[in-house]
């Protein structure tokens, strides 16, 4: 077996190359050294023995009966000592030996071949992990740079791990040799090898490691809605069931605690917040803001997302969090701004301008919407089915009836209180637009109703006594000068 079997042996068997990839190395190396040597490799042709044992390379040249140009060229005269049925025109390849290149030719065949295998390595590499991202690895501190940390892999330099500042949880600090489990999140090439990113503060990070430890979340029955995260100080998951009977809350935390204990380890020692994922923001807003105790969540303006957390005083501070992170993470959960009050100072708020200020606003909303017009009493939400069964029975079943009866304080009805009168009267104007006529309106519809109608002919009057036409401003006749006198008919 030839230098150069071995060589392709050990690349192929030793190194991990593909045979396809040597193969090209190799042909690029040569065809490389040849135009080093002749100035051009159009007419160079490597070829490769079928079990890859042997590799060799030819000049292709023409046969022609006096040399112009002798890379693409052989004498006739030449060519027919191979063979003396060769032509004049016909084709012939001579097989080089690549040791009689000049010196910068080997040179730059070995660089060009260097080149190509460390290329087809980071390309092998690449591929092998770049389906990875997203997975966790594990490696060992090995140095520090401006802050970032390099990470042995454990893959004999292979690839290297490389955890940059803006990645690393805020509170961890590694010495040599310390056991680093990240999230893989790019796979890069640079000059010196492939490169894999990796994450300490990622929120993916937390829901990899939960995975594994809860079996619920692995098959599927309990759901991460989302996870937000201050790396190194806490961490907030929304979790949700697909099954009633199942509590995702409990199912993530285990028995006594195991199952989030040995999260809350691999984040070494971040606290964690498991709390339950609804659908109502006001019941995931008083979930998001635990381990606070939430009195009631007001919802401020829907279209804002704005709402407000009402706590006793003990639980303030509680809710708030250090330096505000408690409700930072709860904003960043929820998608909505809370703010958090006490009751005090909640007290302070007046809250009939909240449903004011929404209902103006829905008069200007540019998108059409459709209400159910109510017009009878019982129609109203909310209201007391005994007093609007009493109501009607006494002929107010319509609105407008009772509300005329209310401003003349007509309605006098046993069993049916002032204050009952005042309820039904305050879900009227909660619920109940009044719109009135548009007299302007009206009058130009009366106005064009009476111009599309043609004007009444006028009556005609003629003398009684020679029949001449006369007017009712006359006093006699312009003809016959009878006098006459109109009087108004009564009727």
């Amino acid at each position: 077996m030839s230098e150069m079997a071995e060589a392709i042996r050990q690349l192929i068997q030793e190194k991990g190359y593909s045979e396809e990839s040597v193969r090209q190395t190799i042909e690029r190396a040569l065809k490389a050294a040849y135009k080093r040597t002749y100035g051009t490799d159009e007419n160079a042709i490597v070829k490769f023995e079928d079990d890859m044992s042997d590799v060799k390379i030819y000049s292709r040249k023409v046969v022609v009966d006096g040399v112009y140009d002798p890379v693409k060229e052989i004498e006739l005269e030449d060519a027919q000592k191979l063979s003396s049925e060769i032509e004049e025109g016909d084709e012939v390849d001579i097989i080089e030996n690549p040791k009689e290149f000049d010196r910068s030719a080997v040179d730059r065949g070995k660089q060009t071949a260097h080149q190509g295998l460390t290329e087809t390595f980071k390309d092998s590499l690449y591929n092998d992990y770049k389906d990875k991202v997203g997975e966790i690895i594990i490696g060992y501190y090995q140095r520090e740079k401006n802050g970032n940390i390099y990470v042995d892999l454990g893959n004999a330099g292979k690839i290297e791990g490389y955890l940059p500042l803006k990645n690393q949880s805020k509170l961890e600090f590694y010495e040599k040799g310390d056991r680093i489990k990240g999230l893989i999140v790019e796979v890069k090439k640079t000059n010196s090898g492939l490169q894999l990113v990796l994450s300490r503060s990622d929120p993916k990070l937390v829901s990899s490691i939960l995975e594994k430890e809860v079996p619920e979340i692995s098959d599927g029955t309990v759901e991460i809605t989302k996870i937000v995260r201050d790396a190194g100080y806490r961490t907030k998951i929304a979790v949700y069931s697909k099954r009633e009977e199942v509590d995702p809350v409990g199912a993530c935390v285990g028995l006594k605690g195991v199952r989030i204990q040995n999260v809350i380890r691999e984040l070494l020692n971040e606290k964690i917040d498991v709390l339950k994922y609804d659908p109502d923001p006001v019941v995931f807003i008083k979930n998001a803001l635990s381990p606070a105790q939430v009195d009631r969540v007001i919802i401020m303006d829907a279209d804002k997302k704005q709402a407000l957390a009402i706590v006793q005083d003990s639980q303030f501070s509680l809710a708030i969090g250090r330096q505000g992170q408690n409700v930072r993470l709860a904003n960043r959960l929820c998608d909505w701004n809370i703010d958090v009050k006490t009751v005090e100072q909640a007290a302070e708020i007046d809250f009939s301008e909240i449903s004011t200020v929404q209902s103006a606003r829905s008069l200007f909303n540019d998108e059409e919407e459709s209400f159910d017009e109510i017009t009878t009493i019982a129609e109203l939400p909310g209201v007391n089915k005994e007093i609007a069964d009493l109501l009607i029975a006494n002929g107010f079943e319509q609105i407008e009836d009772f509300v005329e009866a209310f401003d003349n304080d007509t309605i006098h009805i046993e069993g049916v209180t002032a204050d009952d009168l005042e309820t039904i009267n305050g879900l009227i104007n909660e619920n109940v637009e009044f719109v009135e006529e548009d007299e302007d309106f009206t009058n130009q519809v009366e106005n064009e109703t009476n111009e599309s109608q043609p004007e009444a002919e006028e009556d005609e009057y003629f003398c009684p006594e020679c029949g001449a036409k006369i007017t009712l401003d006359m006093t006699q006749c312009p003809v016959c000068g009878v006098e006459f006198e109109f009087e108004e008919d009564e009727e």
